[in-house]
Formats: C-alpha cells, structure tokens, sequence
C-alpha cells in the first residue's frame, strides 16, 4: 500500500512538474502511460476472481429500505441499575448506491412533519469496495425513552417502572469504522452488505479495522429521582446511588478490530452472510455529577463487538434481502459501568440501471 501511495504521488508530481516545463506533451506516450498506472491502482480496490464473485453490470441503483432500530443505555452503580430504551418503531426511506458510495435515510412516519423533528435525527453513509469499507453514523435521539428493567437494591420492587416514560435524557452517537478485507478477491463483503456484487461459491475471510466513535449522554437525575418517587412507594429505600447522578457524560472511544465473516451460497442467486468483529478500545470520558463540583473523567480499555448477519436475493438486476447490524459499548470504571448497544434490521429491495458498457456488447 505505501508503495502504491508514493507511486502515485511520484506519478502525479512528474506530470506536474512536466506539463508545466512543457517537456511532456498532454497526448505523450509517457502521460499516457502514468494515466494508465494511476487507473490501474484505484482498480486494485475492486480487484477480484470472477470464478467466486460476479461483479456488478450497472452503474447505478436505487433502493426502497424499511427499518427497525433497536438502542439502550444502561448504567449502574453500587448494585443500583436502570436501561433506558424507546420504542421501537419502523423507518422507511430511499438511498442510492453509485459504486462503492451508498447513501440515504430513513424516517420515522409517527414523527414526520414538514421541517423534520429537530430532536431526532439520522443518517448512515458508506463507501464499500472489493478490499476495504468504510461506515459513518450519526445519530440523535428524541424525548420517547421509557424506563426498562429497573433494579433499585435489595427490598425495592424495581418492576412498578418498567414501561415508564422519561424525557429528561438525551442519547447522541457519532462515528466511524473502516475495514479491510483480507480475502477480497474470493470474498465480497458488498455482495451481502451492498448488493452491488453476487457471490459465487461459498467463502470467508479475515477482517481488521479501526474506529472512533463519540457518545453523549445527558441525563436529568432530578427528575428521574422525582419518578422514582412517584412510583415507588418506598423511595426513601430508592434514592438513586450517587455513582448514577450525571448532567452529562461525554465519552470518546478509539479502537482495533478482528473478526471473520463468511458467506454461504444457498442457491444460485441466494446468499446468508455471517461476520463478527472484537474490538479493543481505549475509552476516554468527561462527565458531570451531582456531588462532584469538578466533575470526574477517565481513561482505559474495555472490549466492544460488532456484528453483521445479512439474507441477500440478487440477480444483477433486481435485488432484495435483509440484514441486521448490531454494535455494542462498553463502559467499567470503580463507580459505575454504562453499557451501549445499538442496531438496526433493515428490509430492503433494490433496482440497478444503467448498464456498463462491456456488458452493452453482450446483449
């Protein structure tokens, strides 16, 4: 890779330097052949053996997706422990693919309005090729949590709050993951992922990446002590730990990840695509709490996953399929633990036009 990188750069300058000189001519033998080299090795990225995988016959695609997010916070102190979780409702939206970019969003139908619901937002983006793939996420939820498995110490029935509504928190989540894929040219990852590809015979391969990923939280613990009173006949037994009391928590987590994926070709056109990735991440955190004028922050590592697991129907032309993501965060420090997870089941069905010009000449 670093060879490819300097070859390019050393390319590019030459020609610079040349076409400024005027020693090399625009239609020259020479720029010719740089021209060629450079195509040659962003086509290095798609590279792949036509005995496993079909490459794709069209440009273009556009795509109808239906989706279920699913997202929790969780934290606890002191044997004290509270999910927050919304309802789980389903999306729909467009998103067009050209190559290896694939972009849309999706909406909430209950909360749709002519200016968009400010509290609420989200968007997915990412690049897929053969060798590598890049996500980018950023999400920002609403007031709809409610209060899930609630357990408030020894004597005190947790069980009266679950399913309660509570808007004093936010939830935000900002990020990117990059991969690379060892395998690429017997494995597709797009195929299952971003059917542009269809996989031929049965394979697998070994993924590494590296991500980061921003998560807020704010949390109005007054008022959640103030539900806590109102349910629970017993809160002065139910006073929530001081571990738990935060106006905000800030985290920043930098990681490395490994995992397999591998793809099982059911029949001719029909795949089932399973990946999992552990990830090593050093978190950083800056938070605020009731009892601590300063606040507290900390640094150390903690273990994440990702996992991928996609049901894909493709003839080149018309596909459809479903697939669930799901990525998890977490948290351990000597006064509190918080755990993350978030993910989506997406159901989608896809059309790709434009037909590429060496596949014109076969029809």
């Amino acid at each position: 890779m670093k060879k490819r990188l300097l070859l390019l750069t050393m390319t590019l300058l030459t020609m610079a330097v040349g076409r400024a000189m005027g020693d090399v001519p625009l239609n020259s033998a020479d720029s010719t052949s740089n021209i060629n080299k450079v195509r040659d090795m962003v086509r290095e990225f798609d590279r792949m053996d036509t005995n496993y995988i079909e490459p794709p016959h069209y440009e273009l695609v556009v795509e109808a997706r239906a989706t279920r997010n699913y997202e929790a916070f969780n934290l606890s102190s002191n044997g004290q422990s509270i999910k927050f979780s919304p309802d789980q409702r389903i999306k729909v939206g467009p998103y067009l693919g050209w190559r290896w970019v694939f972009l849309g969003t999706t909406f909430d139908l209950k909360n749709i309005s002519l200016f968009g619901n400010s509290a609420k937002r989200e968007l997915d983006f990412s690049i897929y090729s053969s060798q590598v793939g890049v996500d980018v996420f950023y999400r920002r939820t609403g007031s709809d949590y409610k209060l899930r498995d609630v357990r408030m110490g020894y004597g005190v029935d947790g069980m009266r709050l679950e399913g309660v509504p509570f808007g004093g928190i936010r939830v935000g989540i900002t990020g990117v993951n990059a991969y690379y894929i060892f395998n690429h040219r017997r494995f597709s990852y797009p195929a299952a992922f971003s059917p542009s590809t269809c996989q031929k015979i049965s394979c697998g391969s070994w993924l590494a990446g590296a991500g980061y990923t921003r998560n807020t939280l704010e949390l109005d613990f007054d008022e959640l002590q103030q539900v806590v009173g109102q349910y629970l006949t017993d809160a002065q037994e139910a006073r929530l730990d001081s571990g738990m009391m935060f106006n905000s928590v800030d985290y920043h987590d930098y990681s490395l990840s490994a995992g397999y994926a591998y793809t099982w070709v059911l029949r001719k056109h029909l795949i089932f695509c399973a990946s999992g990735q552990a990830a090593v991440a050093y978190k950083t955190s800056l938070g605020k709490t009731a009892v601590e004028a300063d606040g507290f922050s900390f640094g150390k590592l903690n273990l994440d996953g990702i996992g991928r697991f996609a049901l894909v129907y493709n003839n080149t032309r018309w596909y459809a399929g479903l697939n669930a993501i799901l990525r998890t965060n977490n948290y351990h420090t000597s006064r509190f633990t918080a755990y993350n997870v978030f993910g989506s089941i997406n159901a989608y069905l896809g059309y790709n036009f434009l037909l590429k010009k060496k596949y014109r000449k076969r029809t």
